[in-house]
Parts: C-alpha cells; sequence; structure tokens
C-alpha cells in the first residue's frame, strides 16, 4: 500500500568491496580535505585494523592529522567534546570514523560541535539542529549492525543523567561510507551476533513502523534477506570474506531502510536499557525484538506476517498466524545465537537489573523513536514488554 505522502533521503556515496578501503584517499580528494582525524577505540586498534587505513594513506597527497582512539562502548558528553577540540587542535579538515556505531557517533557529534562552534553539546540534542554545512566525513564500519554510516541520527550517553541523547539531521549524514570485509574479520562470535541482531531489528522495525514506504520496505527486505543467509555463516567461521561482505551491506541497507522509515518500541527500549543499565545496544535489541513484535501484532500484524517467508518462517494459515510464525522464527535465531556464542536470549542474562525496569519503561517514553510504534505505547505498557522480556 504506497502512504498518501512519503520522503526518503540517502544521500551516501557507498564504496563496497574486498579492497574499498584503498579509495579512501580519492575520496578524501573529491571532498577537498587531506588530513584527517581518525575516530576509533582500542579495541579496533589492538585489532590492527588501523594498520589497513595507514597503508590506505601511504604516497598520497593526503595525510593523518591525529588519531583518537578512546571512544567507549557507549560514547558521552565528554568523548565527544574532547574529540571536538582535537580536530581544532591538530588542524583537521575532515572525520574519518573507523568503528563501529559508537565511533561513529562520536565523530558525527563532534563533527556537529566543530561546524557550529558549539561548547555544550546537550544544546544541540534533537531534530535538524545543526544549520551549517558539516566537515567532510568518511565512516569505515569495522561491525555489520548499526548502519550509523548511512544514518541520520547519532546517540551519546548523558553520564550525569544516565540517558542516552538523541541527535539527528540530514545534515549529519556522512559523504562516504566504505565497507570492506577485511575491516570486520576480527569481530568475535558474540559481538557479531549482538550487531547483526541490530540490523535485524533496524530492517524489521523499519518494515511495519508508522513512516514506511516502498523505497525503505525494499531496503528493508534486502537487508533481512542479507542477514538470514549470512549471520550464522559468519558466526561460525568469522573469516568468510563473502559472509562478512554480505553482513556488512545488510546492515548498510537496513540504516538506510530506518533513516527514512524510522524504528519503534524496541529500540526505544534498547536505548534506555543502555542509558540505566550500560547494556550493549545489539544484545538488547537482540532480547527485546520479538516481544516488541508482538506488541504490534494487533495494529501490523498483516505487515509483520509479510516478513514470515524471508524470516523462514511458516506461511500457511491467517495473516495473523503467520505473524505469529515470523516472530516465533526471530525467537529461534536467538535461541540458535545462544547455543553458538551464549548470546543472551533474556534480560536478566544480558545483566539488566529487576529493580531497574521501572527506570528503563520510564526512559523508553521519551525516546524519540517510540513515537513512530504502530501501537501507542504507555508506561505500563513499556514495563509489560520489559517484564516478559526479563525472563
Amino acid at each position: 500500500m504506497i502512504p498518501e505522502y512519503y520522503q526518503f533521503f540517502c544521500p551516501v556515496k557507498i564504496l563496497s568491496g574486498l579492497r574499498a578501503l584503498g579509495n579512501l584517499p580519492y575520496e578524501m580528494d573529491l571532498l577537498g580535505a587531506h588530513r584527517a582525524l581518525i575516530v576509533t577505540d582500542k579495541g579496533v586498534v589492538g585489532a590492527g585494523l588501523i594498520r589497513h587505513v595507514l597503508r590506505a594513506l601511504e604516497g598520497s597527497q593526503s595525510e593523518l592529522g591525529a588519531i583518537f582512539d578512546k571512544t567507549p562502548p557507549d560514547s558521552s558528553m565528554e568523548v565527544v567534546n574532547e574529540v571536538a577540540q582535537l580536530f581544532t587542535k591538530e588542524g583537521c579538515d575532515c572525520f574519518v570514523a573507523v568503528g563501529g556505531g559508537s565511533c561513529m557517533d562520536t565523530a558525527k557529534c563532534a563533527n556537529m560541535m566543530v561546524t557550529e562552534g558549539a561548547y555544550d553539546l546537550a544544546k544541540l540534542q534533537g531534530t535538524e539542529r545543526v544549520k551549517k554545512r558539516m566537515k567532510p566525513f568518511i565512516a569505515v564500519p569495522t561491525t555489520a549492525g548499526t548502519g550509523s554510516e548511512v544514518s541520520l541520527a547519532a546517540v551519546i550517553h548523558d553520564e550525569t543523567t544516565k540517558v542516552k541523547m538523541g541527535f539527528a539531521s540530514y545534515r549529519m549524514l556522512t559523504d562516504v561510507a566504505i565497507l570492506d570485509p577485511k575491516m570486520t574479520l576480527t569481530m568475535p562470535p558474540k559481538i557479531t551476533a549482538a550487531t547483526g541482531m541490530d540490523a535485524l531489528t533496524h530492517a524489521i522495525e523499519a518494515y511495519y513502523c508508522l513512516q514506511k514506504n516502498p523505497v525503505s520496505d525494499s531496503f528493508a527486505i534486502a537487508a533481512i534477506k542479507l542477514i538470514m543467509d549470512n549471520l550464522i555463516r559468519c558466526i561460525e567461521n568469522g573469516k568468510d570474506e563473502t559472509a562478512r561482505l554480505a553482513m556488512a551491506n545488510a546492515a548498510l541497507l537496513a540504516g538506510i531502510s530506518f533513516s527514512n522509515s524510522m524504528c519503534g518500541v524496541v529500540h526505544a527500549l534498547a536505548h534506555a536499557c543502555g542509558g540505566v543499565s550500560r547494556i550493549p545496544h545489539g544484545v538488547a535489541t537482540g532480547v527485546l525484538l520479538p516481544w516488541g513484535m508482538e506488541n504490534n501484532l494487533d495494529k501490523a500484524g498483516g505487515t509483520i506476517a509479510e516478513l514470515a517467508p524471508l524470516l523462514g518462517a511458516s506461511t500457511s494459515g491467517s495473516p495473523m498466524q503467520q505473524a505469529k510464525a515470523a516472530i516465533e522464527a526471530v525467537r529461534g535465531l536467538v535461541t540458535r545465537l545462544r547455543d553458538l556464542c551464549e548470546f543472551p536470549t533474556t534480560l536478566n542474562e544480558a545483566g539488566v537489573p529487576e529493580n531497574k525496569l521501572g527506570d528503563i519503561a520510564k526512559a523508553a517514553l521519551n525516546d524519540a523513536t517510540i513515537t513512530f510504534n504502530p501501537e501507542e505505547v504507555t508506561y505500563e505498557d513499556a514495563l509489560a514488554i520489559l517484564r516478559k522480556a526479563f525472563g
């Protein structure tokens, strides 16, 4: 069904392939940039992945200005401030984020601060607060989950309020996303599972949330197919470059989809779990996804039923029966991930304290993504979903 009106936007240049990273200096040159600030983390550095980036810059007109490698799993305002200051101090003219969603979100928000000359990141939270063209920005993901390399959003932890602050602007989109499988080969199985479930959640929520449209649907469907065909392969053999590249593309496709159709209650609750209990985002989305889908059966059951064949579920019976089969297929995937790499299947296993469920439900109601959920979610609804997922 075609909505009466919709918008779709993704101006990011995408490079995908076994040697895609070699194009980095050329892409910097096209953007008029020659001195990069690399935003990464200790894990990426320890895995030897930054060497690939530096090798790509050798013999070119582009150079390294500085490396910031202290990005935490959930980046904070203090970290963003430090990155923005380093960018200015070292005379850099572009950001190159090498890492997962936290590295990319950190670079996005530091870019905002540099561009706007801001000193308080909190004043820029919300939608379309950036008024100027931002500095050139290239993303090189080392995980396959967040889709941050093509999304207009960023999430940063406020350590004072224990809330994850949301930022969204079309100006925050990267200029170039480089998908090179050698940058994801070192991901351990459990992180592969968590990032893969994040991508699957993006695609599934994008497919049934309120701003869905035919273009975002096509990206979501392609992402789901790739994830179902390749996630287990990546966990069973982390050195499978073909499967790794497929998952990198799946995360990107899901990122493009949800940036236009938005996510719903699963992401609202997952953000809140991260803010209150510091649970990794991909773990939270994986645990919560089937419960969030179940919450939307009344309003979106027919749409969820359309996902049954993509998820390997039964397509017999009524649309409601097919929708329930699709949900069980997701539960089955999470169970298989538990067996393969000890992926949590409940919030309890993930480390969420039961006495924090009320705080998480309260925080979720203030998350922007909940606005796009098909079913209206009250505090009681959010708490009920959390209790079911707690196990």
